[in-house]
């Protein structure tokens, strides 16, 4: 691979604000490559916009144009084309910091020179909210050792509002490929399979305290607005689904007991959000299919699904009675206005 990382843009009717995403990632310059991915765009000018960077920078840039398949179908082509070390995705209406970019690209030059490349790099990202000019740093200093190579082992606790997004991580490319990543088409919350599948296969991580992504947040038709959420909420479940499927937590603990908490906890996170959002519909099939995705889970694991039912952080969404759900909604909204992760 003559790339040190590719970063993977998938687009969708993005022409008013792609260009901020992709002038930020290309002051990364020739090490790096850009793959940006119409998805189907029809409303706007997405499809020549890509065209036109693909022209300008033929060293760095490549346009792809793809029937619609969703988000999860673009981070799957840009894996299919990518010809760079790491690999990273970019929503196109987020950026990268620019002096992060440098810093991060230095580190991850140094690796693509060692004998095993570290599999999972790490870094902060930003919560950038429009609606009130706001921003949020998400660090990791209080859970991964800073400016060294480590494995599962050397871990601390993730806090409850703390998890690896999509924004944070850069893995290896031939790690996702080894692992047969593939996210369903058509889905939104793809992202967390993106994170979640891999992590097993992963055996030495870096993490850098630095902001390098920017997560844009706030716009009335983003896929995170709650009221999108409840709409789109059995792709929720889709994805919690696949999430419950792709590995044996009992055995990921057995084998990496640090790595198997914090699956379990980022699982036990989908299953609380999946319940909140069916709550917040509240029709009767809604609840119904609440009722159904917590016995999907006690078919696979009866041990996982009665420590995540009653013992962790999803006994928020499991709250019993008509004032149980009511008290679960508020106990959601008040940690939403507190972690602003919405």
């Amino acid at each position: 691979m003559s790339k040190i990382i590719t970063f993977a843009v998938p687009c969708y009717n993005s022409a008013a604000y792609m260009d901020h995403c992709v002038q930020t990632l290309l002051t990364g310059g020739d090490d790096i490559e850009i793959i940006l991915i119409d998805d189907g765009s029809t409303k706007d000018d997405t499809p020549a916009i890509c065209d036109r960077y693909a022209a300008e920078y033929p060293n760095i840039v490549k346009a792809i144009h793809q029937e619609n398949g969703g988000h999860g179908e673009g981070v799957n082509q840009g894996l299919r084309h990518a010809a760079g070390l790491y690999y990273k995705v970019v929503d196109s209406d987020d950026w990268l910091d620019e002096r992060s970019l440098q810093q991060a690209l230095q580190q991850l030059r140094r690796f693509a020179l060692a004998e095993r490349p570290v599999d999972l790099f790490i870094a902060n990202y930003v919560y950038e909210h429009v609606e009130d000019n706001t921003r949020k740093v998400m660090g990791y200093r209080n859970v991964f050792p800073t400016g060294r190579v480590f494995t599962w082992a050397d871990i601390g606790r993730f806090r409850p509002s703390q998890y690896l997004l999509m924004h944070s991580v850069i893995y290896r490319t031939q790690v996702l490929r080894d692992c047969a990543l593939e996210l369903p088409r058509h889905t939104f919350y793809v992202d967390n399979i993106f994170v979640y599948q891999p992590l097993p296969a992963v055996k030495t991580l870096y993490y850098m305290d630095i902001d390098l992504y920017r997560y844009f947040i706030g716009r009335a038709d983003q896929s995170v607005n709650e009221q999108v959420m409840v709409k789109r909420v059995d792709q929720q479940l889709r994805v919690t689904r696949l999430m419950i499927d792709a590995h044996n937590l009992n055995a990921v603990r057995s084998r990496l007991p640090k790595l198997g908490r914090y699956m379990t906890s980022y699982l036990s996170m989908m299953m609380t959000i999946s319940s909140i959002f069916l709550i917040i519909d509240g029709s009767p099939a809604a609840l119904g299919k609440k009722t159904e995705l917590w016995e999907y889970l006690r078919m696979v694991d009866r041990k996982l699904y009665h420590k995540l039912k009653y013992r962790s952080v999803s006994l928020v969404g499991n709250i019993p009675g008509y004032q149980g759900r009511k008290l679960s909604v508020h106990l959601y909204r008040m940690a939403r206005k507190i972690y602003k992760f919405n």
